[in-house]
């Protein structure tokens, strides 16, 4: 290898380094001081940041291209004997992959920043499909040897498969026990949680489910006393918070999207800083009394799981733009153990207790080395990928959450 490409390898590795810690707000500036040379050398060996981006992001898409052939020519061999550990073998590949790019999976998780040139936009939308396609085909010869149930929708459990094992990386670097996570998040969509799972009769038909959907109703509702002008407000802020990033919307780019006066805006709400609080605070309200409400009802422990999947399933329906927020924020400030929000670690608390009492009345099958390794495992699994529920509707998403997440892809012996 030349002098130049090792150069060149070694601005990356470094750039790859940065921005999967301090996130796309990472200047050139600060990625040439890492590498111990003068901005201008590094205008040497791309021409801007988002050159540089564009790279770390197509090394990423030709790694899961590779794995993903890999897989088709481990296809072409004899049936293995165990279809299921195939398909665990691979997602342990998929979480590593993942893992090996956590810069450029982060700035893939969502929409590309505001302003972004056309050859950034095509790279972050061009995530290859090949490797969805080599989970379904593995999950399909699964299903040809009696070991995946029929009737079970393979190309979006696939596709859920994969966005749970990539986002492995996410929060999970130098925690004990993470390299068992990719495993059993694809045992509890493969085998199900619930020793003995309900119809889906019984489940609508739970205190719990019945918690939560009255809950879902008083969603809609809106505080009549306040100024007529601000849930607009707050409406365009999320959609701009949302699409641009937190860090890249500015006051006048929301007043200007609301048809009001910068200064208006201002005196509507004070400053961008208290509008974001505002309207994730409410959200996480609404999350946090949804979530008590189900775990204080009368209800299973797996009818609670059951309902608290609805819960989140419609959370990600009625409220994309704050979810869409929360995964700007990650790609703006990646996460770490020890940065994650108070609400998210309130909710892991809670599934941590629930987990362990369906533990302990034999309700729950749920592996894993300790109990927050469990609650990571699990808690993913609760939600299902904003792309799922847009395509399937909220009903269909809870059909395949009920049909994997409790019940289990798999056959039962």
């Amino acid at each position: 290898m030349s002098v130049e490409r090792t150069r060149r390898e070694e601005i990356l590795e470094t750039a790859a380094g940065l921005l999967a810690s301090s996130g796309l707000r990472t200047s050139l500036k600060e990625i040439a001081d890492a590498c111990g040379i003068l901005p201008g050398s590094l205008y040497h060996h791309f021409e801007s940041k988002e050159a540089l981006v564009v790279e770390l992001v197509e090394r990423y898409h030709a790694d899961l291209d590779n794995l993903a052939q890999r897989a088709r020519a481990d296809r072409t061999a004899a049936q293995p004997a165990d279809p299921t550990g195939a398909i665990v073998a691979l997602g342990h590949e998929v979480a590593a992959c993942a893992r090996r790019h956590r810069a450029a999976l982060l700035l893939t998780l969502y929409e590309p920043p505001s302003g972004s040139g056309d050859q950034l936009v095509q790279a972050l939308r061009d995530l290859s499909p090949a490797i969805d396609r080599a989970m379904f085909e593995t999950l399909r010869r699964a299903e040809r040897a009696g070991v995946i149930r029929s009737g079970i929708d393979l190309e979006t459990l696939a596709d859920r498969l994969c966005q749970v094992l990539m986002h492995v990386s996410l929060f999970f670097e130098g925690v004990p026990g993470a390299d068992d996570i990719p495993g059993l998040r694809c045992r509890a969509l493969l085998d199900g949680l619930a020793v003995e799972p309900p119809n889906d009769a019984a489940l609508d038909r739970s205190a719990a489910f019945d918690a939560a959907q009255r809950t879902i109703d008083e969603w809609e509702k809106t505080d009549e006393a306040e100024d007529e002008r601000l849930p607009m407000l707050r409406a365009v802020a999320r959609a701009e918070f949302g699409r641009r990033g937190y860090e890249a919307t500015t006051i006048r780019d929301i007043a200007a999207t609301a048809g009001l006066s910068t200064g208006s805006v201002y005196r509507l709400i004070g400053s961008k800083e208290e509008l974001l609080t505002s309207i994730m605070r409410s959200f996480e309200d609404i999350a946090k009394s949804a979530w008590a409400r189900v775990l204080k009802s009368d209800a299973t422990v797996v009818e609670k799981l059951d309902a608290l999947m609805w819960v989140d399933i419609n959370a990600v329906d009625r409220f994309s733009d704050e979810y869409n927020i929360q995964v700007a924020w990650l790609r703006e400030s990646p996460p770490t153990t020890t940065n994650v929000p108070t609400a998210f670690m309130a909710r892991m608390r809670d599934l941590k207790s629930l987990l362990a009492q369906g533990a302990r009345s034999g309700e729950l099958q749920v592996e894993g080395p300790s109990a927050d390794i469990r609650a990571w495992s699990v808690f993913e699994l609760l939600w299902m990928p904003e792309n799922i529920v847009r395509g399937l509707g909220p009903r269909g998403a809870l059909t395949l959450a009920r049909e994997t997440t409790l019940r289990g892809a798999a056959r039962r012996t």
